[in-house]
């Protein structure tokens, strides 16, 4: 009889075939996704803390151009000192069905790896100064783990500061 994998594999998704065609090293991890349970709920079930666990939010700027903000799970953007860092008169959050058209992903399973459209990729600092970050994998209930390096390295993300605490 054959050793069974201990480790859990989840289908692909459009982000977990762009870290593989790049070479990238992560993990996957699969949870009980829960309708408005965010980062938190993520967090509890795979005994994580909620500052590494990393979202993903597409948000637009005042000329409704898409843009992604990679932040902890733990803080909120402010808007305000985004679009000042970035050179927008104002930033806000997509409606739900404007960031799937975006991102190809649902909200609440929306990655920045592998989205249908091409868009520029902020990040908030102190996250690139995390040894590892758990980020959504493409999918509602799945996150990967890697280096943050990763987001700079493959999105080209801009380090922000733009954390508020939640």
């Amino acid at each position: 009889m054959a050793k069974k994998d201990k480790t859990v594999h989840v289908s692909e998704t459009p982000a977990t075939q762009m870290l593989r065609a790049h070479g990238v090293e992560f993990t996957e991890h699969p949870y009980d996704y829960v309708e408005h349970g965010g980062s938190a709920e993520s967090a509890r079930q795979l005994g994580l803390d909620e500052h590494m666990v990393v979202k993903t939010l597409v948000m637009q700027d005042q000329d409704a151009r898409p843009l992604i903000v990679l932040m902890h799970g733990d803080r909120k953007v402010s808007t305000k000192n985004l679009a000042r860092q970035i050179g927008a008169k104002s930033v806000e959050p997509c409606r739900p069905e404007v960031a799937n058209r975006h991102s190809g992903y649902l909200v609440g399973g929306t990655s920045p790896f592998g989205t249908r459209r091409e868009m520029p990729v902020f990040i908030e600092e102190s996250i690139l100064q995390l040894p590892r970050i758990a980020i959504n994998g493409g999918r509602r209930g799945f996150l990967v783990q890697l280096d943050p390096q990763v987001c700079v390295q493959l999105l080209g993300a801009r380090p922000v500061r733009c954390a508020l605490a939640e």
